[in-house]
């Protein structure tokens, strides 16, 4: 049986798609065939991201008006043998519900191991509908204010909903914004959030690189140490949170 793990935030420009990018450019490396569905209807950037602007020829989009079936509107990531990826509609208006994204789920866990749902970013109901179907939600902020009660709000949410299978995500991490006396440090992010931490990401112009070019990390880049290590802590492995060695 597959995992379905939603990637959500409650805020734009928290770096999720570029999260879902890496993270399933980590799992396909350690030989987990990968699935990644964008719903970010409008705001497709992840076919760049993983280098296949110019192979995708359906999308979700194309699923969703009967032009084809899933199987055809997913696309092979050329750099990532395992790795395949269900782009969003160009359409910003495009309607999607969250029955129809289960029974696409549902399909495609015979044949991958892990699916990543890229959600569009905020509070908005068909985004809690969508996620909380999920095995696993992970939800990703930044050091900022703003995002961190945001990523509270979204959690309190879903938390409501009878939804505890919840992750935190610390994304874009300088050790310099600490001076700032903006947040106190990642612990008051993780209590403000009230989300057990399953990585942090430290903020690496590798990232802006390698999403821009549609291309893995390097090994050497320290945020791909994170996402191989938050790839491997969700299959269930030990890995220690070096999060402090990190940002230091």
């Amino acid at each position: 049986m597959s995992k379905i793990i939603a990637i959500t935030s409650g805020k734009g420009g928290t770096g999720k798609s570029s999260i879902c990018a890496e993270l399933g450019f980590a799992l396909a490396k350690q030989g987990h065939r990968t699935l990644i569905i964008e719903l970010d209807f409008g705001l497709r950037c992840l076919d760049i991201m993983l280098g296949v602007k110019d192979d995708v020829k359906y999308d979700l989009g194309s699923v969703l008006s009967g032009e084809c079936d899933i199987y055809k509107a997913t696309t092979q990531v050329k750099l990532a043998n395992n790795l395949s990826i269900v782009c969003a509609p160009k359409d910003p208006f495009a309607k999607v519900y969250a029955d129809t994204i289960s029974s696409i789920c549902n399909e495609m866990r015979k044949y991958y191991e892990f699916i990543i749902i890229d959600t569009s970013a905020g509070t908005n109901e068909s985004v809690f509908d969508v996620v909380e179907q999920s095995d696993l939600i992970l939800i990703n902020t930044t050091p900022d204010p703003v995002c961190v009660r945001d990523a509270r709000l979204m959690s309190d949410e879903f938390y409501k909903r009878g939804n505890k299978k919840q992750r935190l995500i610390i994304n874009k991490v300088d050790p310099d914004i600490f001076k700032e006396e903006l947040i106190g440090d990642l612990d008051e992010i993780i209590d403000t959030v009230g989300v057990q931490l399953i990585g942090v990401i430290p903020k690496d112009n590798a990232v802006v690189i390698s999403t821009s070019k549609g291309i893995p990390l390097p090994s050497s880049s320290n945020a791909f140490r994170a996402f191989d290590a938050i790839s491997k802590r969700l299959k269930g492995e030990d890995i220690p949170l070096s999060f402090k060695v990190l940002i230091q």
